[in-house]
């Protein structure tokens, strides 16, 4: 599980270079440019420490629903599943130029950006954490990889660590971007982000052979679906 967790952490820390782009405008845009010393670091951890809190509730979620599965006896089909459907979509999403995932819910979508929206019109320090988790909320590929890897961990607790620890991944570059705006070059940003199929390729064939019960310690253990065991007593009069 120690593996799985280290690729949540890679994930998000190489993947944070795309969320620069991707989220570097409501991070540039947060009331805290006027701020100075702690209180400006202050307001850049809240947004951050709300997107953190927005993975981990859906590490709970897609966490539970990935157990569901492995009390139903399926966790090892779940897991090959979910490595055969990442390796996809990498390919597509990485070797096809022309491919992209599709945007889920529109008007969940749409509803997001309406109160991040209002939020960020209030321009107010005590709106940090709020702006923070609805921007986790939002739509991503990225976060989709990682939920991926929520759903395989078929445990709740477990998804919401492998969550948090794909959002602790971002902290570096999205903390960077909101102090010093100018501090990553777009060229070193297209460097970094050609990781991102490497690492979320390597965490696929992780749960591929994870699925696989070859009996290699940490990396392809025995799985085995939870047993209940009722007891029966007979009590003699």
């Amino acid at each position: 599980m120690f593996l799985t967790f280290l690729y949540a952490l890679s994930l998000g820390f190489i993947g944070s270079f795309h969320c620069i782009g991707m989220c570097g405008p409501i991070a540039l845009t947060l009331p805290v440019q006027h701020l100075e010393g702690t209180r400006r670091l202050g307001g850049i951890l809240l947004y951050n420490a709300g997107r953190v809190s927005a993975y981990t509730g859906l590490g709970i979620f897609f966490g539970w629903l990935g157990r569901q599965f492995y009390l139903g006896g399926l966790q090892q089909w779940l897991s090959i599943t979910v490595g055969a459907l990442l390796l996809l979509v990498i390919f597509f999403q990485y070797g096809w130029k022309s491919f992209r995932l599709p945007e889920i819910g529109g008007f969940y979508t749409r509803r997001i950006k309406t109160i991040l929206g209002n939020l960020l019109r209030q321009r107010r320090f005590s709106t940090l954490y709020a702006i923070g988790f609805f921007n986790g909320l939002l739509p991503c590929g990225l976060v989709y990889f990682a939920i991926a890897g929520a759903i395989a961990t078929g445990a709740t607790w477990q998804g919401a660590m492998f969550m948090t620890a794909f959002g602790t991944g971002t902290l570096p570059a999205m903390v960077a971007v909101s102090w010093f705006t100018e501090l990553i070059s777009l060229r070193f940003r297209t460097r970094i982000r050609r990781f991102i199929p490497v690492i979320a390729g390597i965490m696929a064939i992780l749960l591929i052979m994870r699925g696989l019960n070859l009996g290699i310690p940490y990396i392809s253990p025995v799985l085995s679906p939870q047993e209940e065991r009722v007891s029966l007593h007979c009590i003699k009069p």
